[in-house]
């Protein structure tokens, strides 16, 4: 599979500047990052949540989880939690499940972005397949999405997509 249309078309047409890579199929995150032979810190994974009655993109780093206590003040909501699938893929058009590029201007969501991921030179991300990833410097993506950055995770176990305080 290749990198979607609409996420080709939007890097495009931001003039943004990366690379596009293929691995062996991988589901998760951290797989993604191991396939690649990226460490877990340096491979940003997309985790959507719904913040009150809408929906924001968390950007974090695959070996992190995300503190939902922390985001949600930072966000200013009173409920925040991790969006089931069936709720947001219809807004993610061309992306297979779970492998959505951190591109919320795409898509009409806010991205708030973890600051460990502000330490790297180059991040690399899902390209809307689980077999394509796009590699681009952390400064490219700051420009392209304008992110929220704040502290919004802590390293975690592969198996949890989120904590609470």
């Amino acid at each position: 599979m290749a990198i979607p249309r609409n996420i080709k078309q939007y890097l495009f047409h931001h003039a943004a500047s990366y690379g596009r890579k293929s691995h062996p199929l991988a589901y998760t995150s951290q797989e993604t990052a191991q396939v690649e032979h990226v460490p877990g810190f340096e491979f940003a994974k997309t985790v959507v949540l719904r913040a009150d009655n809408r929906m924001i993109l968390a950007v974090l780093p695959a070996d992190h989880v995300v503190n939902l206590e922390i985001l949600k003040k930072h966000v200013g909501c009173d409920h925040l939690s991790i969006a089931p699938e069936r709720e947001f893929i219809e807004k993610f058009p061309g992306c297979e499940p779970g492998s959505m590029p951190p591109f919320g201007k795409l898509y009409g969501l806010p991205v708030y972005c973890d600051s460990a991921l502000a330490k790297q030179a180059e991040i690399e991300f899902n390209a809307g397949s689980h077999v394509d990833v796009i590699r681009m410097t952390y400064s490219s993506f700051v420009k392209l999405e304008d992110p929220g950055v704040v502290r919004l995770s802590e390293k975690g176990t592969t198996h949890l997509a989120a904590r609470t305080a």
